[in-house]
């Protein structure tokens, strides 16, 4: 799908962002413990997803994506809780977490293509 193969490429985009946005913040700002889970959930967006290219099934695929779509959400969340700390300015902020909401909608439409290519999945992930 090609919207598969647009979310592969943000998705590795916005990992790489947030690497750079952690060694910013752990080496400028001196924040450890917030920044290395926005590390963490920032980075498994990407991966995540990468397993569900090749997943087994349909449900599984659904699964993945899912899984991707919780650590693009807790991404949001240490992306607030680092601007709203002050560790972050309003332009870095208002940058990163735009191209976040993209992915968050990339992956919310890959969701609904999939349940909706299988009805009887609709109920389950």
């Amino acid at each position: 799908m090609i919207r598969d193969g647009v979310l592969r490429s943000k998705s590795k985009a916005f990992a790489i962002r947030i690497i750079k946005l952690y060694q910013y913040i752990t080496k400028e700002k001196r924040e450890m413990v917030l920044s290395k889970q926005l590390l963490r959930s920032g980075t498994a967006i990407g991966a995540t997803q990468r397993e569900g290219e090749f997943a087994e099934s349909k449900p599984d695929f659904i699964h993945k994506y899912a899984i991707a779509q919780k650590e693009c959400s807790e991404t949001l969340y240490w992306l607030e809780l680092l601007y709203e700390t002050e560790y972050l300015s309003e332009q870095e902020y208002k940058s990163i977490y735009a191209d976040a909401e993209e992915i968050m909608k990339l992956l919310t439409s890959s969701i609904k293509t999939a349940k909706s290519h299988a009805p009887s999945l609709t109920t389950n992930h």
